[in-house]
Parts: C-alpha cells; sequence; structure tokens
C-alpha cells in the first residue's frame, strides 16, 4: 500500500508538474493571442502496435530500429522502469539495460550512426539542476556511460534531443511562448569530465489550432525531437504537432533556425512526447504516456510525413521569450508579439488556466 500510494502521489505530482512546465515564462495574466493556423480537425495517426509492458506508462523518449523500438519511461520511483527499453515489432519488451546510478530525469532518446542508443538525462521541472546529462549505450555494452553537461547561462527544463552530422548532441529546450532554444557541448563529451554547453540560437515554432489536451499551452512547447535514417531532415514535436525541416547540407542548427517548417498535426494524443521516423523515413511515429488510454496502454501511432509548409508567421503572433537580462519592451510582456491587454481579461485568463489545472488533476486522477 505504501508503494503504491508513493506511486499515486508521483504521478499527480507529475501532472501538476506538466501544467507548471507549460505556464513557467509562457503566459502572463494579460495577453491577447493570435488566431492560429487552421489545423483544427486533423486525423488521428493510424495505431502500430500497443505497450503492454506495465513497465511502460510514462514513455517520454523512443527510436526506431531495424528490430523494433527502442523507449524509455519519464523519470519514475520505481526502479524497475528506470532502463532501457528494447521492444520487437509487435512492442514486446525483448530485452532492458539498467543504468549503473540512477538518472534524474530522462526525456528523450536518439540513435547514432554507429547504432549508439542517446538517452537525454535533461529534464529540469523546477529549473534547478546545477548539470543535465546524458548516456551513451554502445552497440554491445552492457551498461550506458552517463556525461555530463552544464547550461552558460541557467537552467532550462529541455525535453528533446538530436545529434547533428557530426554526431553532436543539440539539446532543444521546452520552452513555452513558442519559442525554444538550441545547445551543444563546446568540446568533445568525457564521462570523467562536466563539459559547458554553448547557445547555438532560437526557433520560433509555426502556430496551429491542433486539439490537445493542453490547448494553446500544448502548442507552444516541444516535447521530442527526431533525425531521419538518411539524415536529410529532423522534426520537433509539441504536445499537438510535429515540425519537419528540411537539412539539405547536414547543418541541422540552421536548418531549425532559418528553415520553414512542415507541419503534421498530432491531435488529442494524450500527453505526447516521443517522437522517431520510420526506419524508411516514409513516416513519423509517435507513442504517448498512457494518461487517458484505454486500460492505460501506451500505442505507438503512425502519421504521414507533411507535405505542406507552415505559412509565415503573423506579425500577432506569439512571440519568442526575451533573452536572460532583457527587458520586454513598453507594452509588451516576454517578448516581441507578446500584447498587454486589460485586467478584467487577466482574470479570464487565470480562469481558464486554473481549470486547466482542475482538468489535468482529474485526468490524472480519474485513470488511478
Amino acid at each position: 500500500m505504501r508503494v503504491r500510494g508513493r506511486l499515486t502521489w508521483e504521478r499527480r505530482a507529475r501532472s501538476g508538474a506538466v501544467l507548471t512546465a507549460l505556464l513557467a515564462g509562457v503566459l502572463p495574466p494579460a495577453v491577447v493571442l493570435a488566431p492560429g493556423a487552421a489545423t483544427a480537425g486533423a486525423a488521428a495517426g493510424t495505431p502500430v502496435c500497443e505497450v503492454r509492458d506495465n513497465r511502460l506508462r510514462e514513455i517520454s523518449g523512443m527510436v526506431a530500429t531495424d528490430e523494433g523500438y527502442v523507449v524509455i519511461n519519464d523519470g519514475a520511483d520505481d526502479e524497475a522502469r528506470r532502463r532501457i527499453f528494447f521492444l520487437d515489432q509487435s512492442c514486446a519488451v525483448v530485452r532492458t539495460v539498467s543504468f549503473p546510478s540512477r538518472p534524474r530525469d530522462t526525456e528523450d532518446l536518439a540513435i547514432g550512426r554507429d547504432g549508439t542508443i542517446w538517452v537525454a538525462d535533461i529534464g529540469d521541472n523546477d529549473r534547478s539542476r546545477p548539470t543535465i546529462g546524458v548516456w551513451r549505450l554502445a552497440p554491445g555494452a552492457k551498461q550506458p556511460v552517463l556525461h555530463r553537461m552544464t547550461y552558460p547561462d541557467r537552467p532550462h527544463d529541455a525535453e528533446a534531443l538530436l545529434l547533428d552530422a557530426s554526431g553532436r548532441p543539440l539539446i532543444i529546450t521546452k520552452g513555452g511562448s513558442g519559442t525554444v532554444f538550441l545547445y551543444a557541448p563546446t568540446t568533445a563529451l568525457r564521462a570523467d569530465a562536466t563539459t559547458p554547453l554553448t547557445a547555438l540560437g532560437q526557433v520560433t515554432l509555426p502556430r496551429t489550432t491542433t486539439s490537445n489536451p493542453f490547448s494553446f499551452l500544448g502548442r507552444g512547447v516541444i516535447t521530442g525531437a527526431a533525425s531521419a535514417p538518411d539524415g536529410r531532415r529532423v522534426a520537433l514535436r509539441s504536445y499537438a504537432d510535429a515540425f519537419e525541416y528540411d537539412v539539405p547540407d547536414g547543418d541541422v542548427v540552421r536548418a531549425l533556425t532559418t528553415g520553414t517548417a512542415r507541419i503534421t498535426p498530432l491531435p488529442d494524443e494524450p500527453q505526447g512526447e516521443s517522437i522517431t521516423y520510420s526506419r524508411d523515413g516514409r513516416s513519423l511515429l509517435t507513442v504517448s504516456e498512457a494518461a487517458g488510454q484505454p486500460s492505460g496502454t501506451p500505442t505507438i501511432l503512425r502519421y504521414p510525413a507533411a507535405a505542406t509548409a507552415a505559412a509565415a508567421p503573423s506579425t500577432e503572433s506569439v512571440g519568442p521569450v526575451a533573452p536572460t537580462g532583457v527587458r520586454p519592451a513598453a507594452g509588451e510582456v516576454g517578448g516581441a508579439g507578446w500584447r498587454t491587454w486589460p485586467v478584467a481579461a487577466g482574470a479570464a485568463g487565470l480562469l481558464v488556466l486554473l481549470g486547466l489545472a482542475g482538468m489535468l488533476r482529474w485526468r490524472h486522477t480519474a485513470r488511478r
């Protein structure tokens, strides 16, 4: 009973943490949101297989392999869930690999050209971690090796990892207002050292109206990333959509910071945090945490990659967050694109946020 109560408390706390992460630096009490691009009514993904292992109820990262899939959970109190899980094509667990020490908050996966599995231990809802890390599991290795890193400015919450053409890891922050930031190690990673990160730029996400459990908040954060098998495309995902960028010259950073995204709506996934390309590169595959799914069973979904690029952002779109130490201009909150509104509107916005908080608590409580 004690273990069950502890897990229930943890899940409820995580539901609150989801909302906290969405709200932190996202919405001031009084803003006007411009209409988004028309992606409402998008088709749901096609089910591929169901993940029926009870240890996999909070999947936060996934990559596809020739044999099947590799997945990880979000930070979990249960030791049995703190592993790297290898699945076959039918989503059955065929083996697991444990960590030599306890990870903090594993959020995403990437796979190198040599088959190395990279585990992004980069979650930080409280923005209090002095270091983050990536675990590298080389082909044939019995355990992954931890490499610690530190941000140059301040702690960030992040849930997405990419590898560039040279195999360097790129950390994409979760963001909140539709703008996310890119960081990469300044030198080669070493297992016996903490490597400084450097900021490489920012990505302003296209606006959409795709339905998702977190409404407009869920459309402005990044919860996962993926690279196509040939390296010529990358995708970022929010709780609502996938944003795919062409990488014709191998420069992932330039593609993300200057390219135009193609949008694939991922409507109404319960808590979508994972994305990967199929091995043939023709589809995007996602899996959500188990919240709200029948019998609490995560299901891998397949979406055809989008063929249409996003429209240019409107001048009234939610703009980038002001960099650290820079004050917004008069009449703006948080950066270009925010517009102040009467206090009454701020109160209405607060009621909406409280309603979302209640919804999240109900969703996570109802499924216990």
